[in-house]
């Protein structure tokens, strides 16, 4: 997987690679070549005493030792624009992928863990690529070029390479095979430590209002010593691989050195010839030394790319149909006998629903918790698929609906309002990017929320932090109303969103709702009576299925379910008026 990944994300910059791979080359060339003229300059101008032949050499030397610097950096630079490019494409992939992803498989990767994936794994990812760009491919060069270089230097030393060459790599491969358990634990608990933390910052009102500041301490330390105990047992299995591999470019050099004195003394061999192969033996274990960089990050990366391509390959289960269809604005809705199961459940959770909102109509669904309410509004929007039947609007199945053309029908208000980190205008304009200051003052005066925007210092420049969290509960609900009023749509879904607002501003916005959008397909899930009373059509639910249907009056006459809700809710007074 990792090997796939690699190719697919590095192929669109194969030209960088092929310069990556020339400068590569050629910085590998002058290095190779430097340890033969150095052994030139001792047997033939230290040997006898010729200081031109050492000035003409070292002069040489010189400029090739510049070239060789020049051709590093700019490898490196070729090989760091691919590694930055990747990262950028492959984190833009994630986000792309996930965009297209419905609450099913947002659900089944959790966000903690999508958001590792985007960062910490890409990351792993990046780093490989520039690695591998600085040193994979001059290794090749080095290790070819050395064992040549050094044949021509002596034939009998190169057994003392024939063993220490492989006995490196085995030790390398030993090691790594057994951090590859361990890196991969790590990411896992590395989604473990981002979700812990993301459930504390999300839920500090929470934590600090039930005092359990100690027990999420506890909570976060003991994610955090999962980590560290991953990284401490890849570390040390790391920590243990370079001095074994310097042991034995050690003992190789001190074997050099000892055999090649024998040869030297017997004249089988010059001192430049020696100083040359103990170079090329150091240049090419320590070529496989740098490369052991590589086969420590592999392993990471490699996880990582599992973890990245899980989410690369991963369809929605909301698929997008090649022949979409336009959606017409007649805003009817209709729900035509649909089941609803959740992956992997045994029971559905709405069966046989079917019903019809109509233009100008406002469609109450009421019912106790569990029953399915919010699931079936999901439906609408496509937020899940209907496992059986048909969701239709404007007469278009959902399914076939062009996804751009359905959503710019909608409008949603989510039982959990959620604001972003701006400005509330540039919130209330996420529902309709152009529209003007005078529409958003008319969307918040419909949303009963015009008075404290105009209190706040700056108005609709006012900043709002990310989650709403500088605005109440009821101010973030209206702003989140007003959000979906911008839009001007010709469905619009409240999804229980009126719970957090007082019976008074409840009233002032239903009655300004029932003036201003009586155009629009008004679906509202609510839990208060009192929001729905004037609804032209209530669904009562229980247990995934619509167990009445009718006006407040007809239901009080005529379902049981309807009365005990009312009963358990409004005073006697209130249900006479």
């Amino acid at each position: 997987m990792l090997w796939k990944l690699l190719v697919s994300s590095i192929k669109p910059y194969w030209r960088l690679l092929i310069g990556v791979i020339v400068f590569q080359a050629a910085q590998a060339i002058v290095n190779l070549y430097l340890p033969t003229l150095n052994a030139d300059i001792i047997d033939n101008g230290v040997a006898t005493g010729d200081t031109g032949y050492i000035w003409r050499m070292g002069g040489w030397m010189l400029v090739l030792s510049f070239v060789g610097i020049a051709c590093t950096i700019t490898a490196v630079y070729f090989g760091a624009k691919i590694a930055m490019r990747v990262g950028r494409d492959l984190r833009s992939g994630i986000f792309g992928r996930v965009a297209t992803f419905s609450e099913a498989e947002v659900q089944k990767f959790g966000a903690p863990s999508l958001i590792t994936r985007t960062t910490n794994d890409v990351q792993q990812v990046q780093m490989l690529v520039l690695m591998t760009c600085t040193l994979l491919i001059t290794t090749p060069f080095t290790l070819i070029g050395g064992v040549i270089l050094a044949l021509e230097q002596d034939v009998e030393l190169s057994a003392i390479m024939a063993v220490a060459i492989p006995v490196l790599i085995v030790i390398v491969m030993l090691i790594v095979w057994r951090m590859v358990p361990h890196f991969r634990r790590m990411q896992v608990r590395i989604d473990g430590i981002n979700r812990v933390l993301r459930e504390q910052l999300t839920g500090i009102r929470v934590v600090r209002a039930f005092v359990r500041e100690g027990v999420e301490d506890a909570r976060f330390g003991d994610a955090n010593a999962l980590v560290t105990e991953s990284a401490l047992k890849a570390g040390r299995l790391m920590s243990a691989m370079f001095p074994l591999v310097l042991l034995i470019v050690n003992l190789s050099s001190a074997a050099v050195i000892w055999f090649g004195a024998y040869r030297i003394e017997s004249g089988e061999m010059q001192v430049g010839a020696l100083t040359a192969f103990l170079a090329y033996l150091i240049q090419i274990l320590f070529s496989v030394m740098m490369a052991t960089f590589l086969f420590v990050l592999v392993p990471r990366a490699a996880v990582s790319a599992d973890r990245i391509s899980e989410v690369l390959d991963t369809e929605s289960t909301v698929r997008r149909e090649a022949s979409s269809v336009e959606v017409p604005g007649t805003g009817e809705v209709v729900f035509d006998r649909v089941t609803f199961t959740y992956p992997g459940a045994e029971q559905p959770v709405l069966a046989e629903i079917s019903f019809t909102a109509r233009r100008g109509t406002t469609t109450a669904i009421i019912g106790s918790t569990g029953a399915g309410k919010s699931t079936l509004v999901n439906l609408i929007p496509r937020l899940y698929d209907a496992t059986e039947g048909e969701v239709r609007v404007g007469g278009v199945d959902v399914r076939d609906a062009n996804p751009e053309s359905l959503w710019a029908r909608i409008g949603v208000v989510p039982q959990r309002p959620y604001l972003f980190a701006g400005t509330v205008a540039t919130n209330l304009r996420y529902g309709r990017e152009a529209a003007t200051d005078e529409e958003l003052w008319e969307a918040l005066r419909i949303a009963q929320g015009e008075d404290f925007v105009r209190a706040m210092p700056e108005q609709l420049a006012t900043a709002v932090a990310q989650g709403g969290t500088t605005v109440s509960g009821g101010q973030r609900q209206r702003l989140s109303i007003a959000r979906a009023l911008v839009r001007q749509p010709d469905v619009l879904i409240f999804d229980d969103s009126f719970s957090a607002l007082d019976t008074a501003t409840d009233a002032r916005l239903r009655a300004a709702l029932g003036r201003e959008v009586k155009d629009a397909t008004v679906i509202v899930v609510a839990q208060r009576v009192s929001s729905i009373v004037d609804a032209d059509q209530i669904l009562v639910m229980e247990d995934g299925r619509i167990v009445a249907r009718g006006t407040h009056a007809e239901l009080l006459e005529s379902s049981d379910t309807y009365q005990e809700i009312v009963s358990t809710q409004l005073r006697a007074e209130e249900v006479a008026g």
